[in-house]
């Protein structure tokens, strides 16, 4: 019996080559709203806070130094409609230098140290941003444009340096090249490398930034609309001789002369009167949330609380000592408290359940895995699932946060995600059974650690965790066995669960596909790898019917295979294979 059910998951798979042939490009409307670093606004506004000047008169030293004095948090908080939205300047600063830099801060080399070793200069972000549009000069020969294909980055600096290895392997290490550079030597890389699609999409990234350089103070759609069917309005509009142009050119004025005192002076002016324009339609109230959300950076710290938690955790388990197992708890519920809080707060700053891209995706589903495990650990009394919550938290946040995964600015609604409740029901339910699995793998590598090393080691009797990372208090000795079926016990709860959270989230999606593409099914890839990670779960709960020899491990081993299927499914599909599911 068990052959058929694999041979019926080698059957799947092997549809999938025609699922490719018979894949679908999503239809208009399913892709999310394109994100545009450069709002198109008419007219010419570069001289919203005074002319440019041509060259910049500050040092890096001075412009640091002048940095420190100025208030620029002040302006944090400031509304500003950009990319379809409504955000704060702080937010519009974050993620200009990050597209920019490819770091969250701008930093620059400075003088050498006693060592020989250049200080790092760093700067506030809205600094950042509001000095690209004011002094826009100084930036010509600075580190700024992130150049993130390194034969790319190579051959800029080859050509920039041609006899000078010190300048190349100091601007190589950087990882960014000045605008200059890119600008005068744009055109000869790309022509030397045409035939190269990497380097072509490259110095497509290196033109995209460029042109955020060049026009960022198209962005300063700061002035409220006077009705609702109006829209925001740019600095520029407003003509000199009125308040609004007084303070801004005031504001450029006391900045490139590097006078702090005028310059915050002139900031509190700006701050004041902003909201005060068609104050009925300014919107204060979410602004101070958003700015929350961005200085608390609660997935961060639910991270590195996961992390704490985590090794809290299997110390406790390794040596018995039940302060340890308190500890590790107590720091679990920070995480997932830190997590929700989160998460809530994006929720409210996108006005939707944030669920829509990669990045909203893996921190809903960690989330949803954590509240789970957390309940598990708490209704069992098994802290061995606190442990594992532990490890999906941590292994989900930190691949969301440090390693560039798409979504993390926060965007506009997905056309085709506002079509129908069907399908929010069916993102959300196949989305907490992602969490599940991962909930699951991680209990599955518990039994396989535990397995294995016993197995190593010839132990039979000996437990190789402490009895309470199990929950065992009925006396029963606590050995090998007993913990490889307490454990097996556990990872059957969360299997089960997640195939039918899977199945169910599966049978939303074609119904809701049936609702709006008139079909129910269509061998889409991403479709056919659904059912391919929902079978493997299904043979899972065979095996437990057609009682294998050693059911436990079998689970285990499925569950592995299960998650890295998943991971495919969730991560290859969408970035690899065309279809119907483009906005997933």
């Amino acid at each position: 019996m068990s052959r058929v059910w694999i041979a019926l998951v080698l059957a799947v798979i092997g549809v999938l080559g025609a699922g490719g042939a018979l894949a679908q490009y999503a239809p208009d409307g399913n892709a999310h709203p394109e994100t545009k670093l450069v709002d198109e606004v008419e007219g010419d506004m570069t001289g919203v806070f005074g002319t440019p000047p041509a060259r910049s008169a500050m040092s890096p030293e001075q412009k640091h130094a002048f940095a420190q004095q100025v208030n620029a948090a002040a302006l944090e908080s400031l509304a500003v409609f950009h990319n379809g939205r409504v955000k704060t300047i702080g937010t519009l600063a974050e993620e200009t230098v990050f597209s920019l830099t490819g770091k969250r801060r701008y930093d620059e080399p400075g003088k050498p140290g006693e060592n020989g070793v250049p200080e790092k200069l760093k700067y506030n972000t809205v600094f950042t941003l509001m000095d690209l549009v004011i002094d826009p000069a100084y930036y010509a020969d600075k580190p700024l444009i992130a150049a993130d294909f390194l034969p790319a980055r190579r051959a800029f600096v080859e050509l920039a340096f041609p006899e000078d290895a010190k300048s190349r392997e100091r601007w190589t290490k950087l990882g960014r090249l000045s605008p200059v550079m890119a600008v005068q030597l744009g055109g000869r890389v790309y022509t030397a490398n045409e035939s190269n699609v990497a380097f072509r999409e490259s110095i497509g990234r290196i033109d995209r930034r460029l042109g955020l350089y060049q026009n960022s103070i198209n962005n300063f759609q700061m002035v409220a609309p006077a009705s609702l069917d109006d829209k925001w309005h740019h600095l520029g509009e407003w003509a000199p001789n009125t308040q609004l142009g007084q303070a801004t050119r005031a504001l450029g004025e006391a900045w490139r002369s590097g006078d702090a005192a005028a310059t915050n002076a002139a900031i509190d002016k700006l701050t004041t009167l902003l909201p005060t324009i068609n104050a009925e339609l300014y919107p204060t109230g979410r602004l101070s949330i958003e700015t929350t959300y961005n200085k608390l950076n609660a997935f961060e710290w639910g991270l590195w609380l996961y992390g704490i938690s985590l090794v809290t955790l299997m110390l406790a388990f390794g040596t018995g000592r039940r302060w340890l197992i308190m500890l590790g708890i107590g720091t679990l519920a920070l995480a997932i408290s830190m997590h929700g809080i989160g998460f809530v707060l994006r929720c409210i700053v996108a006005d939707r359940f944030a669920i829509q891209n990669q990045f909203e995706s893996m921190t809903g589903l960690s989330l949803f895995a954590a509240i789970v495990g957390g309940s598990l650990m708490l209704i069992r009394r098994q802290w061995l699932f606190g442990a594992a919550t532990a490890g999906v938290g941590f292994l989900v946040l930190i691949t969301a946060t440090q390693t560039g995964v798409p979504g993390r600015d926060i965007q506009s609604e997905a056309a085709i995600l506002n079509t129908s409740v069907l399908l929010k029901y069916h993102v959300t339910t196949v989305l907490a059974s992602y969490g599940l699995i991962s909930l699951g793998f991680i209990v599955s590598l518990f039994y396989l650690g535990t397995h294995y090393i016993a197995k190593a080691r010839g132990k039979q009797g000996e437990a190789l965790l402490a009895a309470d990372a199990l929950g065992i208090s009925d006396g029963e000795p606590a050995g090998v066995q007993r913990t490889l079926r307490d454990l097996n016990k556990a990872q059957l709860s969360v299997l089960q669960l997640a195939f039918w959270t899977l199945g169910v989230g599966t049978l939303l999606g074609a119904w809701w596909a049936d609702h709006s593409w008139g079909r129910w099914w269509a061998f889409d890839p991403k479709e056919t790898w659904a059912l391919v990670t929902w079978i493997v779960y299904l043979i899972v709960i065979h095996v437990r019917i057609a009682g294998v020899k050693n059911p436990g491990l079998v689970t285990a081993w499925l569950s592995v295979i299960g998650f890295f299927i998943m991971l495919w499914t969730y991560f290859g599909v969408n970035l690899l294979l065309p279809g119907l599911h483009a906005y997933a």
